[in-house]
């Protein structure tokens, strides 16, 4: 298994988010912002995963999402990286009525997140996309590059590069659609693990 040099850079950074966080549960349980950094870091990492090893760590990262949920139900951030988490895992799935599931979830916790912030644009934007979520979910695995989702291009990356690699097999606008959701999933998780550390470890910038 390759790695490029981005993928690694965010392999290491996910990796450090996930034992920080894991150190920090030691001696705090109860921190709901902790256990988010935690679920949005495995949320990360899962995507530079095979698939089977890819669903492993998006249920490690529920369950730490449900946890902070537990803590605090009406935590905004939580609610919406656990959204991502369920569309994540549902992509992975290749049964359109056992996808469709978790597209359900993923909606309920997009809601409520709006619920909760109805100002951010992301949230919005995440619930406007997870409504087209089954028929890009068909698309994909009409193609049978489902199960490329994950691994170590990423989503959005292996979408592509096989629609790149199989011109004649799809047109132009499936493959813009594949494109855009998978590399949707990965921004979003990435951004949160991203949101995490900074707020943890980067220190504010000089005055000027």
């Amino acid at each position: 298994m390759e790695f490029s040099q981005e993928d690694f850079d965010h392999l290491l950074l996910s990796e450090h988010a996930r034992k920080t966080a894991e150190a920090n549960y030691a001696t705090n349980p109860l921190d709901a912002d902790n256990l988010t950094k935690w679920g949005g870091a495995l949320l990360e990492l899962s995507q530079l995963q095979n698939v089977s090893d890819s669903k492993d760590m998006i249920r490690d990262a529920v369950l730490k999402l449900e946890e902070a949920l537990a803590i605090n139900p009406t935590k905004h951030d939580a609610l919406w990286c656990l959204g991502n988490a369920h569309t994540s895992h549902a992509f992975l799935t290749p049964d359109p009525n056992e996808a469709n599931v978790y597209f359900d979830k993923a909606r309920d916790c997009f809601q409520k997140a709006v619920d909760e912030d109805p100002s951010n644009e992301l949230y919005r934007k995440s619930l406007e996309v997870t409504a087209k979520a089954p028929e890009f979910h068909s698309e994909i695995h009409k193609h049978g590059i489902g199960q490329q989702t994950a691994g170590p291009s990423g989503g959005g990356s292996s979408a592509s590069a096989t629609a790149a690699s199989n011109p004649k097999s799809s047109k132009n606008k499936s493959s813009d659609l594949k494109y855009d959701i998978c590399g949707w999933i990965i921004l979003a998780v990435g951004l949160v693990a991203w949101v995490g550390m900074t707020k943890s470890h980067v220190p504010p910038p000089p005055p000027r």
